[in-house]
């Protein structure tokens, strides 16, 4: 008798080959096209099947490393999967901010972010104040600010020695990224030189402390741009691969080099491909880093930080955003990144609070002390799914990569436009995407809350991002913004209007029909603040329109089935007159026979919302 201990589970069950279970999903879908229906197309430029199997991994070659291992696809770190619980602090006031960094210290924080770069000039005093009871060889010390990277590299130097603090186990970063200011504002700080000689100096300065990096990567920018992921990682690898370029030719060793770069990411709430992001990039940037010719490998280990995207974030039922910053913090956290901020809640419309900063904190404690993401080296490794993500990932945004530097490497492609080019295109799509509801936004264009009103204060001028672009730009920068601009100005017009306008569904006819166009609708009105009437149905037009004038509705909206819109669409715009503005949910085969009786309006599923709700906002006089 066998021994049932040793069998391998279901093999008693006969193999099935994709071609067989391709076969089952065709004749399933009924004539339907497969590509066309299943394969998902990214915005990133390649397909995604709806399922993947055991044989897609054959020819994956990065699946033969472990954690710990160079191209480290699976990750730096062999033993756990922990991260530092990083809190940006804004430290334009030293004294509060030295105050809230000791009291969120206290509170599950184990690395610090202080902003400097509204702070024109930097004292001993000033850092002291800042850094006044803090125990920095406890944490991950961080300044962000490129004029603040030497004064406090100077002050941080002569601490060390004061204190005696161990030099091999500090941690932190300075981030001074001039090539970060070339993209946001259109040129360098100083003159191109200038800036490359100040990096060189800020690496000489931190010789002798191994886990400290002086220059910055920021990838975010990209991110919250409207950038694809693709275009985020090539353009993050091309700036990083130009520092070790300049840096190199100034005389100083590649391992010094590459081991003073941390790039910082955003991460977007698309959930998987994060994860896949995150490890094509340790693994594109080890390849870069070893064609240098390190004598240590290890340097070729990239030390990242991530934080939750703004790009997502809205002002209208912002309760969401926490959603969205617990779904990408479980996205980087699960890829192995090394640090993590969640972007607060509220950044988008007011300055963040107790509350925000707290939910933004905790965030990544629970997923840490309750769900134990910090336990595991790389969990998401063999992913059928994952796996074939992170190859088609790394592939593209290596060929994106390529491209740069044929053009003579990063500053050359941005100062001739091809980065700005390749930005606005995705960001034009995404925004597309959104006005057509292909991207959600949850409580935006999709499933809003009606009843909520925005207060007076928000206006184009609050609530559109600025260019932050120089006099002596050389090149046009790049706009981070959000992608729920447009959406939200057209709410923030219906909340300033006198009078709110009143959207009636005139449901009739077919049940199913009626009750999923007026869903459908109420929806639609509801993403620009319009009140929504709906009803059980009515027996006759006249019964419909009829209820929909003493309720002095503004829009009537008629739900039915395509069979019967062309008896009771003509007949709703022939009672209604000029009392309403008719229209018919969906675009029915008739639609030329309706629009030759007068039918105007209809609202479908490829409708843009923006552009079709502005033209009601405007025939409805809301300026």
């Amino acid at each position: 008798m066998a021994d049932k201990t040793k069998q391998k589970l279901f093999e008693e069950f006969p193999p099935v080959s994709s071609q067989e279970w391709k076969d089952k999903i065709i004749a399933d879908l009924k004539g339907a096209d497969f590509e066309k229906k299943l394969v998902w197309r990214t915005i990133e430029g390649f397909n995604v099947q709806p399922y993947y199997r055991a044989e897609d991994l054959e020819n994956l070659k990065h699946l033969k490393y472990v954690p710990g291992e160079f191209p480290y696809v699976r990750g730096n770190k062999t033993q756990s999967n922990t991260w530092f619980i990083r809190q940006n602090i804004d430290a334009k006031d030293a004294e509060a901010a030295n105050k809230k960094a000791l009291d969120v210290l206290m509170k599950g924080v184990d690395s610090l972010g202080f902003d400097v770069t509204c702070k024109e000039e930097f004292s001993t005093k000033d850092f002291e104040t800042l850094l006044k009871d803090i125990s920095i060889a406890d944490i991950e010390l961080n300044i962000v600010g490129a004029a603040a990277a030497h004064p406090f590299m100077d002050f941080l130097k002569a601490k060390i020695e004061a204190e005696n603090i161990d030099k091999d186990e500090l941690k932190g970063s300075v981030g001074f990224d001039p090539m970060a200011h070339l993209t946001l504002n259109g040129n360098f700080c100083k003159a191109q030189s200038e800036v490359f000689e100040t990096a060189k100096e800020l690496i000489e300065k931190v010789k002798d402390l191994p886990k400290f990096r002086t220059i910055g990567v920021n990838g975010e920018m990209f991110c919250n741009a409207g950038a694809t992921i693709v275009q985020e990682l090539a353009f993050a690898l091309a700036m990083g691969n130009q520092y070790l370029n300049l840096l190199t030719e100034k005389g100083l060793d590649i391992d010094t080099v590459a081991e003073n770069i941390k790039f910082n990411f955003g991460v977007s709430s698309n959930y998987f491909m994060e994860i896949a992001k995150f490890r094509a990039a340790r693994m594109l940037w080890a390849k870069i880093v070893e064609a240098y010719e390190p004598k240590n490998l290890e340097v070729a280990k990239m030390n990242i930080h991530a934080a939750t995207s703004k790009f997502n974030q809205t002002i209208y039922d912002p309760y969401v955003n926490m959603l969205r910053g617990t779904t990408e913090s479980m996205s980087a956290t699960i890829a192995g990144v090394d640090s993590l901020s969640v972007t607060p809640y509220n950044v988008a419309f007011e300055n963040t609070n107790d509350f925000a900063d707290r939910i933004a904190r905790n965030t990544q404690i629970i997923l840490k002390e309750e769900s134990y993401f910090d336990k595991i080296t790389d969990p998401a490794g063999g992913s059928y799914y994952i796996e074939n993500l992170t190859h088609a990932i790394a592939e593209h945004a290596w060929k994106l990569f390529q491209e740069i530097e044929a053009k003579g490497g990063y500053v050359e492609a941005f100062k001739v436009g091809f980065i700005q080019e390749q930005v606005t295109e995705s960001a034009n799509k995404r925004l597309l995407n959104i006005a057509t509801r292909r991207e959600v936004l949850l409580g935006t264009n999709q499933y809003p809350n009606s009843e909520e009103r925005m207060e007076a204060k928000y206006d184009e001028e609050t609530i559109i991002t600025k260019s932050t672009k120089r006099d002596d730009a050389i090149a046009e920068p790049i706009r981070p913004f959000r992608g729920a601009e447009q959406m939200e100005l057209l709410r923030v017009k219906t909340d300033k209007a006198k009078k709110t306008p009143k959207v009636f569904m005139l449901t009739i006819g077919d049940l199913n029909m009626r009750k999923a166009r007026a869903g459908f609708a109420t929806g639609f009105f509801a993403c620009a603040g319009f009140e929504v009437i709906d009803n059980l149905g009515f027996d006759s037009v006249q019964e419909g329109v009829k209820a929909a004038i003493d309720q002095k509705a503004d829009i009537v909206v008629v739900c039915s089935s395509d069979d019967e819109y062309m008896e009771v669409a003509p007949a709703t715009l022939e009672q209604l007159g000029d009392k309403a503005i008719t229209v018919v949910a969906g675009y029915p085969k008739s639609v030329d026979e309706l629009k030759a009786k007068g039918l105007k309006h209809f609202i479908h599923v490829k409708s843009n919302l923006i552009e079709t709700l502005q033209g009601f906002q405007e025939e409805l006089g809301i300026k």
